[in-house]
């Protein structure tokens, strides 16, 4: 399969580690893209409920193809999230083309991206944490009940259903709190005079301009791998959203491009790259 050349990928909540993380999907999206620069904005690995039971190979995969883009030069810059805020502790961690950090500030073509998950802004987070791990687990466990509704809909010829994103677009506490998140964000890269501000966190692609009396911004958010599959793109001087489930290449594909290992590296290989990271020769 030919690959799509892009000059930047923003991919945030993967949730790897959880019964609803669409790796599969993922994995199809990125074999598809040649990327210059990858920017994972958060929550890609879901500490918060990492089991050891429940590590399948699939998500093993997705963290072997980016290793793999890592030891080709792929720039990759890893935001911390509130789910994989373990990773706090390390930031600031280089090794060659990746790092990790808690936000990030781009010069592209010109202009200037502001890039961070976006857990700063929410109140559970900063007065309630326990709240939020408890949400998280409602969450994965209506996740889990919703891919068996959607098993029971495709048998009766139907099609799939968001029950999270009908809740989430009929409750209006939590239409308030996107609507606040959006434009908070948007506040404080326009008095920053950024032109661009990348977030993730609340898993509802977008890319729209925001006014204010001081000036605009565009917003963006990269949305997520566990109810929209969507990633954002930037490519000759303009931003998209990719949305999985409307590009026909790619969910019309055969399941063997999932299974190819041609340019997923091996243990043994990556192993052997890290060393010459560190110029030190494996003795077999």
């Amino acid at each position: 399969m030919k690959k799509r050349p892009v000059d930047i990928v923003v991919i945030s909540d993967v949730h790897l580690g959880t019964y609803g993380s669409h790796t599969k999907e993922l994995l199809r999206y990125l074999k598809s893209v040649q990327p210059k620069k990858i920017i994972l904005n958060g929550d890609i690995i879901d500490i918060w409920q990492f089991k050891k039971r429940y590590w399948p190979k699939s998500h093993m995969k997705i963290i072997k193809h980016i290793m793999g883009l890592i030891t080709k030069g792929v720039q990759v810059h890893y935001i911390t999230g509130n789910h994989d805020e373990m990773l706090r502790k390390f930031v600031g961690f280089k090794l060659g083309s990746f790092e990790i950090v808690n936000k990030i500030l781009l010069e592209i073509d010109g202009k200037k991206a502001w890039c961070f998950h976006g857990d700063v802004f929410d109140v559970t987070m900063q007065h309630s944490k326990w709240l939020a791990k408890l949400g998280a687990v409602g969450y994965d466990t209506l996740i889990l009940i919703n891919r068996a509704i959607n098993y029971l809909m495709g048998i009766l010829g139907r099609g799939p259903i968001s029950m999270s994103k009908k809740i989430k677009n009929s409750v209006k506490s939590a239409v308030k709190f996107i609507n606040n998140f959006e434009v908070t964000a948007a506040e404080i890269a326009i008095e920053n005079k950024y032109d661009y501000v990348v977030c993730g966190h609340i898993h509802q692609p977008v890319i729209r301009e925001v006014k204010a009396n001081n000036g605009s911004v565009m917003y963006l958010n990269s949305g997520d791998w566990i109810e929209n599959l969507t990633a954002l793109e930037y490519h000759k001087g303009t931003w998209s959203l990719y949305h999985y489930y409307e590009d026909t290449n790619i969910s019309h594909e055969e399941d063997n491009l999932y299974n190819e290992k041609d340019d997923i590296p091996e243990d043994a290989e990556l192993f052997d790259n890290l060393l010459q990271e560190f110029k030190i020769k494996n003795k077999k």
